[in-house]
Order: structure tokens, then C-alpha cells, then sequence
């Protein structure tokens, strides 16, 4: 599903234009970065939490040059579904 699909789905269900639902769906996106950037966790019960991990820096290896590099650590954003979404797609 696209973000134009999503949209759409979210107006015909809510009852909202497109241009609200395309709204709605940017401030939900911005405030769940901004919830995993200043708390490192945002959980919507029932749906799944979000969170913020620390990935250590490791070596790896250049496919092409098959030369040894350095990978800086970095955070990531992980999801884990909660109940009722596994329970929906199960």
C-alpha cells in the first residue's frame, strides 16, 4: 500500500477530504519521529510500539572491492506489533 492508497482509505473512513486525511497522516508520522527522538519509545496500545535502537559500529565488507570498512553506529527505528494486529493478520 502507498502513502496516496493510505490516504485515501484513512478519508473514506473517517468521513475526511483527502487533503485532511493527507494532513492527518503527516502529523501523526511527525509526531511519532518526534515522540522516538525525544523519548526513544511510542506505543499505541493494541497496534504495536515503536522504538528507537542503538546499533553498534561493526566492520563489513565493500561487495566490489571486497575491502575491509567501517560502519558507524547509528540509530534505527524498530517496530513491534502489538496483540491486536497480530491477532488481525493471523
Amino acid at each position: 500500500m502507498t502513502k496516496t492508497e493510505l490516504v485515501e482509505m484513512i478519508a473514506k473512513e473517517a468521513g475526511l477530504t483527502k487533503a485532511d486525511a493527507a494532513r492527518a497522516l503527516d502529523a501523526t508520522m511527525e509526531a511519532i519521529t518526534a515522540g522516538l527522538k525525544k523519548e526513544g519509545k511510542v506505543s499505541l496500545v493494541g497496534f504495536g510500539t515503536f522504538s528507537a535502537k542503538k546499533r553498534a559500529a561493526r566492520e563489513g565488507i565493500n561487495p566490489l572491492t571486497k575491502q575491509s570498512i567501517k560502519i558507524p553506529a547509528k540509530v534505527v527505528a524498530s517496530f513491534k506489533a502489538g496483540s491486536k494486529l497480530k491477532d488481525a493478520l493471523n
